[in-house]
């Protein structure tokens, strides 16, 4: 739970519930005592990233409490079905991020971790714009981010047309990739594109020619199975009451560590102790998050009935002390 009062309850320890809110609510309000360097630092090493290649993600979430607008944007590492976070910023406005907001957390990241490990930038359609590509481009990381139909981009003949008509003869399910660098935000991108099964196009920018873009691009959506996890099906974090932009950001480092935390007990559950049944769709019946979160809390009630217990045992040779003692 993100709730505070209930956090205050739970604490083990002598002093009162309302000096452990309030201890919470100092931690919370100094983000001072927390390095998010390090706090990424430990989430790379704990899934092992500094040995292998990855696809780093964007994505916003935001939701509104009374007339605060809660606007978070998430930089993370695509694993395994889902995105584990690695940086984030709160953003002081409803909408968009703006491309100084990316590239200065892009740069956080590359400070700290370097790019040679990144395959690819991923990103949605609002993650777009002349500066973006163009920095991406600069750095040479190469990138698979949707584009709108409406778009311009130039045809064969130089000539800028909106995007959706170089794939309009394409039909359900079948995709195409455009020969040749295109202009797109006066960036030259290869561009790939699928038709879906609601008849809409799916079109995907690259830095550089790929055949398996659409592939690639469709690792985007691990970051909201994050979101989910973090949010309605997890922790609940859209139900705080915290609506100050520094304390969100503080108390992310908890969820974030609570994430990990569970996500990597799941995969140690599932791959040596009972892995998780599939079912007919080819889909895990529980998530690996949701099978380390249901351990933990499992291994955490047992402790808390097990102290019940020797209490309740307690309490009764006491009473059976008492009664000897008046007979």
């Amino acid at each position: 739970t993100i709730n505070l009062s209930k956090l205050a309850i739970a604490f083990d320890s002598k002093a009162k519930t309302s000096s452990n809110y309030r201890r919470i609510q100092r931690f919370i309000s100094d983000s001072k005592l927390i390095d998010f360097n390090r706090v990424a630092g430990f989430v790379v090493t704990l899934f092992g990233f500094l040995d292998t290649d990855y696809y780093l993600t964007f994505d916003r979430t935001n939701w509104q409490w009374g007339k605060k607008n809660i606007n978070i944007l998430m930089l993370a590492i695509a694993y395994k079905g889902i995105a584990i976070p690695v940086y984030w910023v709160l953003l002081n406005k409803k909408g968009n991020s703006s491309t100084r907001e990316r590239i200065a957390l892009t740069n956080r990241f590359i400070t700290q971790f370097g790019k040679k490990r990144i395959i690819k930038f991923l990103a949605d359609r609002e993650f777009v714009g002349e500066k973006w590509f163009n920095w991406l481009t600069s750095e040479s990381i190469d990138f698979a981010i949707r584009i709108k139909k409406n778009n311009l981009a130039s045809n064969s003949r130089g000539e800028l047309v909106p995007v959706n008509s170089l794939f309009r003869h394409l039909k359900t399910g079948e995709h195409m990739i455009l020969k040749g660098a295109r202009q797109v935000y006066k960036t030259p991108v290869f561009l790939t594109a699928l038709r879906l099964q609601d008849g809409e196009l799916l079109i995907v920018a690259t830095g550089i020619s790929c055949p398996d873009a659409i592939e690639s691009y469709g690792k985007r959506w691990q970051i909201e199975t994050l979101f989910s996890c973090l949010k309605g099906r997890g922790f609940h974090f859209e139900d705080t009451h915290v609506t100050n932009r520094r304390r969100i950001k503080s108390l992310l480092v908890v969820l974030v560590i609570a994430f990990c935390w569970a996500h990597r007990v799941g995969e140690w559950q599932h791959e040596n102790v009972c892995a998780i049944k599939v079912k007919k769709h080819q889909r895990l019946e529980k998530s690996i998050f949701r099978l380390g979160l249901d351990t933990i809390s499992e291994c955490l009630f047992k402790l808390i009935q097990k102290r019940k217990i020797q209490l309740n045992v307690l309490f009764l040779h006491l009473k059976i002390q008492h009664k000897k003692s008046l007979e």
